[in-house]
């Protein structure tokens, strides 16, 4: 049966190759698996031509050299607001672009080079702008990302945006962005203090007077693509909603950071800094809106001391840190480098944590909320004064004591005595 043996061999040779072509498919779907968990990108971030971008600068550290601020600005708000960039730019460290809307005689300002360099915006007149209560500028200080990434600047590893009046710490915000990989697609930024304003551009933009920050791969991308995107988006507001409506049709998230400050809000700010989040303090904004932060000084002044303790300790400044002393049943709070408030008895740790409202919102510009409460339950606030070689204190209204007491490097083994419940006894107790 000749013809019978050749169809048994014919039929063997079909299951084998049956079976080796199964084991090279499980092999392909082996390989193809380990080759897609061994990538760190996701297959929609991965670019071609940002390789040579990304060449091998993860191998070292990041610093404040990594990162190029662009500040939005006027011819307008300039003269009136460079004291604020002078307070965080230095120009030995520090990589920053002031955009204007026109050339300004920066030369007649005293110390001009305490101030970035130049550079004008993009003529925007092709751009569509129709909402009805806004300002077209939105669209230029939008196009701040393209304008930036431009200037080919390969040593840059985050493009942070700002506006005249954003205060930056940039030794926390070095911090901060130093946790993230920014050969990565990163959005970073916070939103507003008022629950309306979030409700209504959305909960995952990042506030542009805040400042935000786009690692570089995503900030090429976005560039290439920026002028096309903002004509879809004529009927928005502001130039940060725009940056967020062009990242979220890349499929790029806000990744929230608590220690950007949008500061929304209009007055005394004192409930609010003295119980920040437990995040180094990156940004404040609308300085202009708020009293001065420190009593009897204008608020330039008062920003200056803030930042001689951020010099010292920048890290802990305006953290929060409640102590109890149970000898004498008193509560402490401490916003370091601040303000020291001491109540009597043991009040309750949530209780502290949360924000007493002795500011105003936008809409309520009249009387303080809630705020003669707040300095009524305090037994006395003590702000840090800085005062040389003294120790003072002085009583205003509302029962607040002002403590000056003598400059000093802080040591980090200082704050365990609030954890161990013992006041200050550089500040004294007070009388009456």
């Amino acid at each position: 049966m000749p013809i019978s043996r050749n169809l048994r061999t014919q039929y063997h040779i079909k299951d084998l190759s049956l079976i080796i072509s199964f084991l090279f498919f499980l092999y392909l779907l082996l390989h193809l698996h380990l080759h897609r968990s061994s990538s760190t990108l996701p297959s929609f971030h991965t670019n071609t031509t940002l390789s040579s971008n990304s060449s091998n600068t993860t191998t070292t550290p990041t610093t404040l050299r990594h990162i190029l601020f662009s500040i939005a600005s006027s011819s307008d708000t300039f003269p009136k607001r460079n004291d604020y960039i002078r307070l965080w730019y230095k120009p030995n460290s520090t990589r920053a672009y002031l955009f204007l809307d026109r050339p300004t005689p920066i030369s007649s300002l005293s110390t001009t080079t305490t101030l970035p360099p130049t550079l004008i915006y993009g003529n925007t007149s092709k751009f569509p702008y129709n909402f009805q209560w806004g300002h077209r500028y939105a669209i230029r200080i939008a196009r701040i990302v393209k304008q930036a990434v431009e200037q080919n600047d390969s040593a840059i590893r985050w493009f942070v945006f700002g506006d005249d009046d954003t205060v930056f710490f940039t030794v926390n915000l070095v911090q901060t962005l130093a946790k993230y990989d920014h050969d990565r697609w990163f959005y970073v930024g916070a939103n507003s203090e008022r629950y309306e304003l979030n409700e209504y551009f959305s909960f995952e933009m990042g506030f542009g007077g805040a400042g935000f920050a786009i690692s570089h791969s995503l900030a090429r991308v976005l560039a290439r693509v920026l002028d096309s995107c903002l004509m879809r988006y004529p009927h928005l507001y502001g130039s940060d909603a725009r940056v967020f409506s062009c990242l979220a049709e890349l499929g790029v998230e806000l990744t929230h950071e608590s220690g950007f400050h949008q500061v929304d809000l209009l007055g005394n700010l004192f409930g609010v800094l003295s119980s920040l989040p437990l995040s180094p303090l990156v940004s404040l904004h609308h300085l202009d809106f708020v009293d001065p932060i420190f009593p009897n000084m204008t608020r330039t002044q008062a920003l200056e001391h803030l930042f001689e303790v951020s010099n010292v300790d920048p890290a802990r400044i305006l953290q929060q840190t409640v102590c109890y002393d149970t000898l004498n049943s008193f509560t402490v709070s401490v916003a370091w480098g601040y303000a020291v408030q001491v109540f009597e008895g043991n009040h309750l740790l949530s209780d502290l944590l949360s924000v007493e409202e002795t500011f105003k919102s936008w809409e309520k510009k009249g009387e303080d909320l809630n705020s003669e409460t707040h300095l009524n339950k305090a037994l006395s606030q003590y702000f840090e004064m800085g005062c040389i070689n003294r120790v003072s204190l002085k009583r205003g209204h509302d029962n607040i004591i002002y403590v000056c007491t003598a400059p000093r490097r802080v040591d980090p083994a200082s704050s365990q005595m609030f954890d161990q419940g013992r006041i200050p006894t550089t500040a004294g107790r007070p009388t009456g």
